[in-house]
């Protein structure tokens, strides 16, 4: 049957007929004229059913971009969701970027949706601590580093970055263990406990006109020596009210708060406390109006066992954000089984040379030849693939004919990106 007899029949669906006419001619002389033996019902439908899917196989292609993990968008939006994810956190320390694993971005009219994968590892600073993040020291693996590994969904809109959605997985790093170093202990250790309000009780033996009690615990450890087993802890204490030998924080948001760090046995110990500047209201000289109290972060007072985490060696990132159940995390926030794709880049080598394949001394000489092989393959990225025809014998080719040369690849990795730590 004739394709335009079939077109100006109509014996398609009325849309796909100015599709067949105006934009894929090729699909219609494919893939309908062996539909017109069929019904038209049996045509409409198993024809819009193929250009749906040819549609939105290539909306799908078209409109999700994997930059490079290392790329300035992928960079921004990786620090957006690293500031997130430390406002949500109220216990334990601060996380430092350490590496972008993977980026999809999703492209739609009313704005773009970034799909991260990121590598996070505790620093020294706690949520409380005002010290900005990049002056925070990471943990080494030497104390037991701790890593976080996050997906997070964030929107794009008028150019601002926020985050909507957001799962992590907090542990442990169990890379380079050594022997004789601190090891953790749960956060509701008895006799490190023990340890904690001794070393408190010292520090207060040692103040003048204020008391401290204990905010939260942060980490313990023991470590072995040649003396024996020591505690290693760190703690976030406040000014308390004190009323016959009972102390309660002080319920003031300009109360001082600070950390402690101890180290020893509750009988022989060493504490040092560093107290947090305090907060003050940002005063704005062209508003008459009262400014709002600088508010700290919120940090629940732990009394009692002084820890709720029973069990736990380390203060976890908030687990789970998804109030609109994106979709679009994964299943277990962890480093990605996905095969890393590869961009090749084109590299004019006559630009970059215009000297002719001939007069290259690599080919001119074997030595230097293979010390350019053994550059090239100690480089780590980009790799250089050169590709050269040797020059043939004479009986195979006629004189005078010049050996082709192929243009060089690179092979850029598109993700993960560099490790800024360890």
């Amino acid at each position: 049957m004739n394709l335009f007899f079939l077109l100006s029949t109509r014996y398609i669906h009325p849309s796909l007929h100015e599709l067949c006419l105006f934009s894929l001619p090729f699909f219609c002389s494919t893939a309908l004229i062996p539909l017109a033996c069929a019904s038209l019902a049996e045509m409409n439908l198993l024809g819009t059913t193929v250009v749906l899917v040819l549609l939105a196989g290539a909306w799908a292609q078209i409109n999700v971009l994997r930059p490079q993990c290392d790329s300035p968008e992928a960079e921004e939006a990786a620090l957006v969701a690293q500031d997130y994810l430390n406002a949500q956190h109220t216990h334990g320390y601060k996380y430092a970027l350490n590496r972008i694993e993977d980026i999809k971005i999703y492209s739609k009219p009313e704005g773009d949706t970034y799909v991260l994968e990121v590598d996070l590892l505790e620093t020294d600073c706690h949520v409380l601590d005002p010290t900005p993040l990049a002056n925070c020291t990471v943990r080494p693996k030497a104390l037991t580093a701790v890593e976080g590994d996050c997906d997070v969904v964030l929107n794009k809109v008028g150019g601002a970055l926020t985050v909507t959605a957001f799962k992590c997985k907090t542990e442990e790093s169990t890379e380079d263990l050594c022997i004789g170093c601190p090891t953790l202990l749960p956060l509701n250790d008895t006799t490190a406990l023990d340890f904690v309000h001794a070393s408190l009780a010292t520090f207060n033996n040692n103040t003048v006109d204020v008391t401290y009690t204990l905010l939260e615990v942060g980490r313990m450890s023991s470590q072995i020596v040649s003396g024996g087993p020591i505690y290693l802890v760190e703690y976030v204490v406040v000014e308390a009210n004190c009323t016959d030998g009972a102390c309660v924080p002080l319920n003031d948001i300009m109360a001082a708060r600070g950390i402690c760090s101890a180290t020893g046995l509750s009988a022989a110990h060493k504490v040092d406390c560093k107290m947090f500047s305090t907060l003050m209201p940002v005063v704005d000289a062209n508003n008459t109006a009262a400014p709002a109290p600088a508010l700290p972060p919120v940090v629940h007072v732990h009394s009692g066992s002084l820890s709720p985490k029973h069990g736990l060696r380390h203060h976890k990132l908030t687990t789970l954000h998804n109030p609109q159940l994106s979709g679009l995390l994964s299943a277990e926030s962890a480093e990605s089984a996905e095969v890393v794709p590869v961009v090749p880049v084109m590299v004019d080598a006559a630009a970059a040379d215009p000297a002719p394949a001939a007069a290259d001394p690599a080919a001119a000489d074997p030595a230097v030849a293979a010390d350019a092989a053994s550059v090239s393959a100690s480089a780590e990225v980009p790799i250089l693939v050169m590709k050269r025809n040797v020059r043939a014998a004479p009986g195979d080719v006629g004189v005078g004919i010049p050996a082709t040369q192929v243009d060089p690849i690179s092979l850029v990795p598109v993700c993960p990106g560099k490790v800024r730590f360890f």
